[in-house]
């Protein structure tokens, strides 16, 4: 298994900081289990949010190269054409 890079490991760890604060100042609780319930959502945010950070640049690396393919296909370059009768064309003259 990859090591998480900085980003990841910085994006998640803010995302579990962040939603825990929002999530304890929005319910105002004051229970215990209603505060670890809150800790188990925001570690799960934070996973989230760590694995997907990769994933949304191999989206978009398989995007590109599905758009330049089509562009390739729908487009092919230019080839010269071999002109049938060349040597019939001088005599016309």
């Amino acid at each position: 298994m990859p090591r998480p890079t900085a980003a990841q490991l910085a994006s998640g760890s803010a995302t579990v900081v962040f939603s825990a604060l929002a999530l304890l100042l929005f319910t105002r609780t004051s229970h215990a289990l209603g505060v670890a319930a809150i800790g188990v959502v925001s570690m799960a945010l934070g996973l989230l949010v760590a694995t997907a950070l990769p994933m949304s640049r191999a989206i978009r690396a398989a995007r590109a190269s599905r758009t330049a393919a089509a562009v390739t296909t729908a487009y092919p370059t230019a080839r010269p054409r071999a002109h049938a009768g060349a040597g019939a064309d001088s005599g016309l003259r």
